[in-house]
């Protein structure tokens, strides 16, 4: 289709990023000037501004060809932008692009694309042959090509816009039509990927590319709607055990309340086992057994329903820190908090449900806390927490 050229294959890349670093000395000497400038030390404002203005760096302005005569750089300046038509100069970018493509210097390559494309765009000089068929196949690879580089360059959404406008003069460019949809692929735009794959293939229905690129999109839809399904599936199930486990709670007059501050449980919580969504199963509560007079604590995962403290203390106790051997099944009680902030005494061999449907406690948080002391230490420990109670 004009021109041509062949560049790396296609696909995305990581481009090796090096940078210098700069050591600056520790002690700062005021700098000499440079001996081209010796001559502005004594200059006023307006001299050395216009001395300036003659240097290519700081113009505004191009000068006419008389003043390039003593100035080297600006020649140079004047010869590129006088020398060969448009296509030209835009041709040797494209060529300049194309070996930094090949090279894999993504950026460098943009850049040249870009300013082959601007060079397409300058004004066209006087008595200039007519080029236009150059210039627009000119156009389409440098734009194409500027995509590739975008596109490996992880600039997905500058690709997209560079295919676009290719295709808006070259609509049946099948290259355009492939970065254009891994881009679109790239930025998880999975519908319109695949639209712009099947167009492509309607005018190269044997390109291969396409063709694995339109499987590939295809098969990680299918995934993502698999994964999707099972999100979905996954929600309703937690939601329908969320309403048999708070159905289970309220048949059973148990009260809960949660403060601002929930501790943090992990993979702790009150539950109906086996089946969550059965209201035959058993709940099982996370329960703390406090050790108040000690300060140490131990911590159930699942305590069920039907089970009785003493069930636990038994492989509990006899205590690591426990020295004086206070703390035995026959020698302990155990407490519980009220709603109002008193104390009720749990029998250790009654069962849980009984004493959280008994009205008077409460389930915090999804926790039960219950409190363990020594019998013979019981009254002086219920007596500090009257104390505490009456000073708050």
């Amino acid at each position: 289709m004009g021109e041509t050229e062949e560049l790396p294959n296609e696909g995305i890349h990581s481009v090796p990023y090096s940078s210098s670093t700069l050591n600056v000395s520790s002690s700062i000497q005021t700098p000499e000037m440079p001996p081209n400038l010796t001559s502005a030390k004594n200059a006023s404002i307006e001299e050395v501004a216009a001395d300036l203005k003659r240097t290519p760096f700081f113009m505004t302005t191009l000068p006419d060809d008389s003043s390039a005569d003593d100035n080297a750089e600006l020649a140079a300046m004047q010869a590129l932008l006088y020398e060969g038509t448009r296509a030209e100069i835009a041709s040797g970018f494209r060529e300049s692009g194309n070996e930094m493509a090949k090279a894999r210097k993504w950026t460098d390559g943009k850049e040249l694309y870009t300013k082959a494309l601007m060079a397409l765009k300058v004004e066209s000089k006087e008595g200039e042959a007519d080029e236009t068929q150059r210039e627009h196949d000119l156009e389409i690879v440098c734009l194409i090509n500027r995509a590739l580089c975008n596109l490996e360059l992880k600039n997905f959404r500058s690709c997209t816009l560079d295919c676009q406008a290719a295709l808006l003069i070259a609509p049946t460019n099948v290259k355009a039509y492939y970065r254009f949809s891994l881009a679109l692929y790239s930025l998880s735009k999975f519908d319109s990927a695949i639209e712009a794959c099947r167009t492509g293939l309607s005018y190269d229905p044997q390109n291969s590319a396409l063709i694995t690129l339109q499987q590939k999109i295809t098969d990680r839809q299918a995934v993502l709607v698999a994964a999707e399904q099972k999100r979905l599936q996954r929600e309703i199930l937690l939601k329908q055990e969320k309403e048999m486990l708070n159905s289970a709670i309220k048949l059973r007059m148990i009260r809960t309340r949660t403060t601002g501050q929930p501790p943090e449980m992990e993979d702790a919580d009150i539950r109906l086992v086996p089946d969550p969504l059965s209201p035959a199963s058993t709940l099982t509560f996370p329960v703390v057994l406090l050790y108040p007079l000690h300060l140490q604590s131990d911590f159930v995962k699942a305590f069920g329903e039907e089970q009785t403290p003493i069930g636990h203390l038994k492989y509990l106790l006899p205590l690591p820190w426990d020295e004086k051997k206070e703390y035995t099944l026959e020698g302990v009680e155990t407490y519980m908090e009220t709603r109002e902030g008193g104390l009720i005494k749990w029998g250790k061999k009654v069962p849980l449900l009984k004493v959280l449907s008994c009205g008077k406690v409460e389930v915090v948080d999804g926790i039960v806390r219950v409190n363990v002391v020594p019998k013979t230490r019981a009254s002086e420990w219920i007596e500090s927490v009257k104390k505490r109670k009456l000073s708050k």
